[in-house]
């Protein structure tokens, strides 16, 4: 499925506050399947559908939104619902219990409820919100996709910056990879946002950390303007609220920006991609780096670099992060350091490199291994270079190109 993403522009005051009008009959919909599951035991999909029914029959604003947004709203209750069994199943420690939404900012219509123009320079939502008429700002690959492909779904998304229409597409992105024949070992980190095995270094941007001092200076401008008690708040409050809330929406879209430059660059450019799969929901539980972790967004990355591998057909493996800084990747030598020392010096074998570096080719090690090829060290002066050993029973070997395994030729 792909989503593509288009603002909703040239509405009037009405037909914005219809638009929230829906997304709060959506969110209450959503919430009374949820308590009709909690209440009642062998619920199935089915009878969410059906209480939809029973709902729109007995709240007039219920049967204002369109029966299908309405089944769309079931299915989000019933897909927390049948993850939370998934993971009871599997035995997982965080079973993830299905809880109430309080600020939903999206409505989902599928098939109906809506309609394009023929240029699809505008939509059309008809439902008994009455909506009426937007029009779409999009680039030229979305305005293209309206034209050729079908679209499943469309949801209507408030945003601090205003309204979206994201559309649905029944279609798989599938593009041709250009193979290098490359490998690389990613180690993350704070100093270096990666670090590869050939010791190269990409430093983060820390967004966050730039805007602190604006950041800072609305959220004083709104606590200024927040009355206790007092229902509703001033407009003026809302203004900064609003403000605020742009400000944290342009740090959330360059992180964005980052990692899927960052992970297309790396996928791009080698064959096969091997990074550390790292906890982040427990590392940041250290508040001493909790918002440096945060503002890296180790995990955007990787989701990128694992999608990013699927369109491009490389391989990209997630490997444990234990004992990657600690073990010598030229003599396998455990070695006790703390955070602060940068310098991997292994008494055993006597070499002496970056820690991020030592990090990313035992972590490249690892990802060869899980693909059935095996890494070698064949030196021991701080020069490293990769080899392939001859698989059992008489298989071949991968050829290598440029001193790195060939990945295309010898795995795909």
């Amino acid at each position: 499925m792909i989503v593509r993403e288009a603002k909703l522009l040239n509405g009037t005051i009405a037909q914005y506050q219809a638009i929230d009008d829906a997304i709060r009959t959506a969110q209450f919909i959503r919430n009374k399947a949820l308590r009709y599951w909690m209440d009642n035991q062998g619920v199935s999909k089915a009878d969410l559908y059906s209480l939809c029914k029973d709902l729109a029959r007995e709240f007039a604003f219920a049967k204002k939104l369109n029966s299908a947004a309405r089944q769309a709203s079931a299915e989000r209750a019933w897909q927390s619902i049948s993850t939370f069994y998934s993971r009871c199943k599997k035995k997982e420690k965080k079973k993830g219990y299905p809880q109430f939404k309080k600020h939903c900012r999206s409505v989902e219509y599928k098939v109906s409820g809506w309609k394009l123009s023929a240029d699809c320079k505008s939509i059309y939502l008809g439902d008994g919100f009455n909506i009426g008429t937007l029009s779409l700002y999009c680039d030229r690959t979305t305005r293209s996709d309206l034209f050729r492909l079908k679209i499943n779904r469309v949801r209507l998304l408030r945003r601090a910056d205003g309204y979206y229409a994201q559309f649905c597409f029944d279609a798989q992105r599938k593009e041709p990879g250009e193979f290098t024949g490359k490998v690389v070992g990613l180690d993350l980190g704070l100093k270096y946002f990666t670090k590869d095995q050939n010791d190269n270094a990409v430093i983060y941007p820390q967004y966050l950390r730039k805007s602190e001092r604006r950041l800072k200076k609305l959220q004083r401008r709104l606590s200024k303007k927040f009355v206790k008690d007092k229902k509703p708040q001033s407009n003026n409050y809302h203004k900064a609220r609003k403000r605020l809330g742009r400000l944290h929406l342009k740090i959330q879209r360059q992180r964005k920006d980052w990692a899927i430059k960052q992970a297309r660059c790396v996928v791009r450019s080698n064959d096969a991609i091997v990074y550390e799969d790292l906890n982040v929901s427990n590392l940041v539980k250290n508040h001493h780096l909790a918002k440096s972790i945060s503002d890296a967004s180790w995990y955007q990355f990787t989701q990128w670099l694992d999608y990013y591998g699927k369109i491009w057909d490389k391989v990209v493996v997630a490997v444990s992060p234990h004992y990657s800084s600690q073990d010598c990747s030229s003599c396998g030598h455990r070695v006790k350091k703390s955070l602060s020392t940068r310098t991997h010096s292994c008494p055993s074998c006597g070499i002496e490199i970056c820690r991020d570096t030592n990090a990313a080719l035992n972590i490249l090690k690892k990802g060869m291994e899980i693909l059935g090829v095996e890494w070698q060290n064949n030196s021991t002066q701080g020069h490293w270079e990769s080899g392939l050993e001859n698989r059992k029973h008489g298989e071949k070997t991968a050829s290598t190109v440029d001193g790195q395994p060939d990945i295309a030729s010898g795995l795909l």
